[in-house]
């Protein structure tokens, strides 16, 4: 992991006799810094090898550096980026991502555009648009088996696509759409609205179910890896889990034991054993799929340190925007809305920081954790994705 005086070091330059070399970095030019008045002779020959209109100093460098925009690489004058690509077709907000699960090479991002694309991963090219849209798209996935890619706008229109043909393949207007989730095990798909119902169709047949929540909207939820229980959390702040055969809450956390504002975002571990729910009120919580009961919670340090401000204005400050698991490791990452992604070891007893990925310049909205752990693919208000390595042995 880089230390604070390394990744400032493009802003202020220390002196020559400072700098130092790891080994693997090629000089580019070195620069005489004083070398004092020069000779007349040796002046004319260098103003004739000067080719102006291409040495041309850009407006505000004061450095005297050209940087030439890189090609294919978008914002790279933008400030620091640790990104290893970045996806730049939507026009406005990038509001969701995931990645296909069997390959993990593939992502399908939605945006405040009416647009959906499916993309893909080592190189940010295009495959194809999910087209049709006529609200923002805020739900976007792949099924289990990664055939079929679904999306969801705003308006409760949702639409289904076969990922080989390119065709669609099914659609239907739910009402004002607040998620959407595939099951893990099947072509089933979940969906919850506004009116506080969660839906669940048989794709592309269509046969469906409904499970009624309290008279809130179904603001997040997610199947767990058994297929047999689903979570969902509210605007209410309640977190229900219910069982999808039977059609019953197992467990309902609400009160202190839910979150004090609406929820924003739900994820499960590989195993179902947890569950991590996140909400405008600043807090990750970590529950036990089995008892129902919160083992942990996570709060950001820079609202933690601000006792003065009050609920409101944190919540307004930095909510739980999204959330994942590592599914090799012990982690789990936050992403809160004033653009902080954080990596927590869940373990509630320690619960420390471990690294930070910057690149983007607003807040960040959603992001897909690779399978290996080797990948994180963020989407965020600066109308852009970003595919970040989070191995890599200089981090």
């Amino acid at each position: 992991m880089e230390s604070e005086s390394e990744s400032g070091a493009a802003a202020d330059t220390p002196p020559l006799e400072t700098l130092s070399f790891h080994g693997d970095e090629e000089i580019i030019e070195v620069v005489e810094l004083d070398p004092g008045p020069p000779d007349p002779d040796d002046l004319v020959q260098e103003m004739e090898d000067v080719d102006f209109e291409e040495e041309e100093e850009e407006e505000g460098n004061e450095e005297g550096w050209v940087l030439e925009p890189q090609e294919g690489v978008v914002g790279s004058m933008e400030g620091p980026d640790d990104s290893e690509v970045t996806f730049a077709l939507h026009s406005a907000s990038v509001f969701c991502v995931s990645l296909d699960p069997k390959t993990n090479t593939l992502a399908v991002t939605g945006g405040e555009d009416d647009k959906a694309f499916v993309w893909r991963l080592s190189d940010g090219e295009l495959l194809f648009e999910c087209a049709g849209h006529k609200d923002s798209v805020t739900c976007a996935g792949f099924s289990h088996d990664s055939t079929l890619v679904a999306t969801g706008d705003m308006s409760g229109l949702l639409k289904v696509w076969q990922v080989d043909t390119k065709e669609e393949v099914w659609s239907f207007e739910a009402g004002d759409l607040e998620w959407m989730e595939w099951h893990p095990r099947a072509p089933v798909l979940l969906a919850g609205t506004a009116d506080g119902n969660t839906w669940m169709w048989k794709v592309p047949t269509g046969d469906c179910k409904t499970f009624q929540g309290p008279n809130c909207p179904a603001t997040c939820g997610r199947v767990l890896p058994d297929g047999k229980r689903a979570v969902v959390g509210y605007e209410d702040g309640t977190i229900r889990i219910w069982d999808l055969k039977q059609g019953n809450s197992i467990h309902v956390l609400k009160g202190t034991e839910g979150h004090q504002g609406p929820l924003t975002c739900v994820a499960t571990n590989q195993d179902g054993s947890l569950i991590l729910t996140g909400s405008v009120d600043c807090q990750a919580k970590l529950v036990s799929a089995t008892t129902g009961k919160v083992v942990g919670v996570f709060r950001p340090e820079t609202v933690a340190s601000q006792p003065s401000l009050g609920e409101g204005e944190e919540s307004e400050s930095n909510s739980v925007e999204s959330l994942g698991f590592c599914s090799v490791m012990p982690l789990a990452a936050v992403g809160y809305l004033d653009g902080t992604l954080a990596i927590y070891l869940w373990d509630a007893r320690t619960g420390r920081l471990l690294t930070d990925y910057r690149g983007h310049t607003a807040e960040i909205l959603d992001f897909a954790l690779s399978k290996d752990a080797s990948l994180v693919v963020t989407t965020s208000g600066d109308h852009k994705a970003k595919v970040f390595c989070v191995q890599r042995p200089d981090r």
